[in-house]
């Protein structure tokens, strides 16, 4: 039997290269690039299929709880 997993992306856009970044931040190793977003969703659904494959069914009961993102402002 299948465990269904859902993850939150994290998803940039490289301004040298032009290409997307995606990064899954409570899965260790799971990130990618792609130069579309329909690509980048492709290539991090196959990342964090092989991430979840490496990872003991202990490691798995431990992943961290993603909560969001926070926007920090800051004056220098």
């Amino acid at each position: 039997m299948k465990t269904s997993y859902q993850f939150t992306a994290q998803i940039e856009k490289d301004k040298e290269t032009g290409l997307y970044i995606g990064m899954i931040p409570n899965l260790p190793g799971a990130h990618t690039q792609a130069s579309t977003l329909d690509e980048l969703q492709t290539n991090l659904k196959e990342v964090v299929e092989l991430c979840l494959e490496e990872l003991s069914p202990e490691e798995l009961g431990n992943l961290s709880e993603f909560i969001g993102f926070q926007q920090i402002s800051v004056s220098v």
